[in-house]
């Protein structure tokens, strides 16, 4: 029975460490979309904020000018920025952008309470781990229910963050020199 036990508090244990694992990648997949969505807004906010000084520029430079050219620049122009003021009918950046970061606050608490559950897991019963674990469950799939959708190209980004420069996580001298000098620990 011991062995039956350890083997299944083993597969608890890992379950978890999955549940964690898969939440980080949507948190920090979040962060990366957020980014992303406030810097694709940027760059068409400059793009309109051109296209409407060089429409303006072009018909008043034809009225002072009387050059063909400059009504033919002011009118591309003037419809370029039609056709992109159009696009910005549908598409909110800036709400969606705080939809991301809302959605990353609320999985950031919930990425910090399965970090204690994994630390707690020795001194909790198993009746409790899989209580806690369950409501996890349960706080997860509610934030995913209302979470705006991630691009491949986020999820990309942030799995080489994970991976490769180990964002979400520090190294001991990392720790060591954002806390005080008596919180430090030695290697």
């Amino acid at each position: 029975m011991e062995a039956n036990s350890r083997t299944y508090s083993e597969a608890l244990y890992s379950q978890i460490e999955d549940a964690y694992g898969k939440l980080l990648y949507s948190y920090t997949t979040q962060i990366v979309e957020a980014g992303r969505v406030a810097k694709k807004n940027r760059r068409l906010k400059w793009t309109q904020f051109i296209l409407s000084a060089l429409s303006t520029g072009g018909f008043i430079g034809t009225i002072i000018s009387n050059q063909q050219v400059l009504i033919w620049v002011g009118g591309l122009c003037s419809t370029a920025l039609l056709v992109l003021t159009a696009y910005f009918k549908d598409v909110d950046f800036s709400a969606l952008q705080k939809s991301h970061l809302s959605t990353s606050n609320k999985l950031w608490l919930v990425r910090e309470k399965y970090i204690s559950l994994l630390t707690d897991f020795e001194a909790l019963d198993e009746a409790s781990i899989k209580l806690k674990r369950d409501e996890l469950q349960t706080e997860t799939s509610s934030i995913y229910d209302e979470a705006p959708i991630t691009s491949e190209k986020s999820y990309s980004i942030a799995q080489d963050l994970l991976k490769n420069k180990e964002a979400q996580f520090f190294s001991r001298d990392e720790l060591n020199k954002m806390l005080p000098q008596h919180l430090r620990k030695k290697k």
